[in-house]
């Protein structure tokens, strides 16, 4: 069985149509959060995982839109917070607003948390990946860091997907995963999109400029 994984799409509908096209057949898709944020298209986003039912928690960024808090935001995050608010219809802030913490996907198989299984809102880069991150699952999914990489261990996987729109890990390509739960492997990918298209946007929308040009640097 394999499954795409996503996390941080934050608003970028140019990078999550990329990697969703890039994307080779799999049984079902998982997120590891913050959907919106930052980027000119929240609404898109949301849908475009809504509509597909994809699984996902919520991650600081989902929160924050849906009135739960602005873990202490700077500049750029705090105007994608308020350009999220003000495109995002009822549903889709009813929908963000109902996402949990964390969540078994695949008979338990696979968790899914947006920061670190016990608080949310922590960062957790690869050098504190260890087996003893894992409970019961087979593959810990996280997001929050926006820098992909995975290890495997003999008690399973943990994975940072990396982020669809808004990479830091000096890659400017969006970045997902597939993992494959019957050879229990991973596979990290990355895939191009047209940055120009969101820098553009985001001058458009009247968002941070920042916020578009920061991603040709992958930062």
């Amino acid at each position: 069985m394999k499954i795409g994984v996503l996390a941080d799409v934050h608003a970028n509908r140019v990078a999550l149509d990329a990697v969703l096209a890039d994307m080779p057949d799999v049984d079902a898709l998982v997120c590891a959060g913050d959907v919106v944020g930052y980027n000119p298209w929240p609404d898109e986003c949301v849908e475009a995982i809504r509509e597909r039912g994809v699984p996902t928690v919520m991650g600081n960024h989902d929160r924050a839109v849906a009135g739960g808090g602005n873990f202490r935001f700077n500049s750029m995050a705090s105007a994608g917070v308020k350009h999220a608010r003000q495109r995002l219809s009822e549903a889709q802030l009813t929908w963000l607003s109902e996402l949990p913490d964390e969540r078994f996907e695949i008979d338990g198989r696979v968790k899914l948390v947006h920061g670190h299984p016990e608080d949310p809102d922590r960062y957790t880069y690869p050098a504190e990946f260890g087996p003893e991150l894992l409970g019961d699952e087979d593959v810990l999914v996280m997001g929050h860091t926006h820098v992909q990489h995975a290890e495997q261990y003999g008690e399973g996987i943990v994975l940072n997907p990396g982020s669809v729109g808004q990479p830091r890990d000096g890659d400017p390509r969006a970045a997902y995963a597939v993992l494959d739960l019957d050879a229990l492997s991973v596979d990290t990918r990355r895939v191009e999109y047209d940055v120009d298209r969101v820098v553009d946007a985001v001058a458009a929308t009247g968002l941070p400029e920042r916020i578009g040009t920061r991603l040709r640097r992958g930062k």
